[in-house]
């Protein structure tokens, strides 16, 4: 979140859970809310004060009984820059992969070391979508060393440094959020691999301007069923696409799609409920 003031809408569940706060955020990314905080009984989400709409914020909430009610408040964007650094933690995947931001002092380094500046941009590493993406990318490392890969919705850049990390000689980072762009470019350069990955502020629209070898795509379920036709015509002959940023339930509509499409399903994993599924082009 960027020092641009927004509109913070704290939704009250009961009965509270998890579960619900995670659907309740998918749902509103759409709208589009683009930070979310979850601080039991509430959840809260952040949009600019421009894309506010109460309408349509009602028109979602109405489909869930347990989301009993809401209060929208204006806030600047710099003051939850600092709660949210206060909150960040760094993170260790399988004792290979380090997320870590300045302020974090004394982390052990591992094979791979990630910083980032957590500004309000999705990607941190926290969420078991990010998690398993980047368990699935450390199997692949002889496709990704060398090759080109796209990070769809890269947030944060975390997957896009994480592949130029791991050797990649050319990383195509997008997001539809400028804020998130921008981001990324400056993670890009502040993790010095600035030169091998190019950011940009679009859709999957962008991936007409070439092929890669491995598509990274840690998107909604509904984005990525939409996109998946242009995903695949992006993927290089024995390309690989890594898919996440949905519940376990909604794998079989995905692997119906990417199998119409001619892919075939190399393996998924499973994580608290929300799944990574792995494909490969023939």
């Amino acid at each position: 979140m960027n020092s641009e003031q927004y509109v913070e809408v704290s939704i009250r569940l009961e009965p509270f859970s998890e579960e619900m706060a995670e659907i309740l955020t998918a749902e509103l990314s759409d709208l589009p809310y683009d930070s979310f905080v979850t601080e039991a009984p509430f959840l809260k989400a952040y949009i600019q004060k421009d894309l506010y709409k109460s309408g349509d914020l009602k028109v979602v909430l109405s489909g869930y009984p347990a989301a009993a009610s809401f209060q929208a408040v204006l806030v600047q964007g710099q003051n939850w820059n600092k709660a949210w650094e206060e909150r960040f933690q760094p993170i260790v995947v399988d004792g290979k992969v380090t997320i870590k931001a300045p302020f974090n002092a004394d982390v052990p380094r591992t094979r791979f070391n990630i910083w980032i500046d957590p500004k309000m941009a999705f990607g941190t590493g926290y969420h078991q979508t990010t998690y398993m993406m980047m368990q699935r990318m450390l199997g692949l490392e002889p496709l990704i060393k060398g090759r080109s890969v796209v990070d769809m919705g890269c947030g944060t850049a975390i997957l896009a440094i994480l592949a130029a990390k791991m050797g990649a000689r050319k990383v195509f980072a997008v997001d539809i959020d400028a804020v998130a762009a921008r981001s990324a470019w400056g993670n890009a350069r502040w993790n010095r691999v600035g030169t091998r990955i190019e950011t940009a502020c679009g859709d999957a629209s962008l991936l007409q301007m070439g092929t890669y070898d491995v598509l990274l795509a840690n998107i909604h379920r509904n984005i990525i069923l939409e996109d998946m036709p242009t995903y695949v015509r992006s993927l290089r002959r024995g390309g690989h696409l890594l898919l996440s940023g949905f519940y376990a339930d909604d794998v079989p509509s995905i692997r119906d799609a990417a199998q119409a499409q001619g892919l075939s399903l190399v393996g998924e994993t499973l994580r608290e409920g929300w799944a990574c599924v792995e494909f490969a082009k023939k």
